[in-house]
């Protein structure tokens, strides 16, 4: 199993964790152990659909397909 250390742990967030782990009784370790679990698994999986119609203000008015063909060009 994997060791973490973490350098400058600011002492109010330390104490909130501290707490927090005394009131679920665990350790301060499975305390933090069990947060970042949570907050891992909570991020949902991106999907390419959410970049539907991203970045289309910088290919306002240009023909996609002479662009493309431009750049083909340009590496020969």
């Amino acid at each position: 199993m994997a060791t973490l250390n973490i350098k400058n742990f600011p002492d109010p967030l330390y104490r909130k964790l501290k707490a927090s782990a005394r009131k679920h009784r665990r350790s301060l370790s499975q305390e933090v152990t069990e947060m970042l679990g949570l907050a891992v698994e909570a991020q949902a999986p991106e999907s390419i659909l959410d970049l539907r119609g991203l970045g289309k203000h910088l290919w306002k008015g240009v023909d996609a397909s002479a662009h493309v063909d431009a750049e083909r060009e340009s590496w020969r």
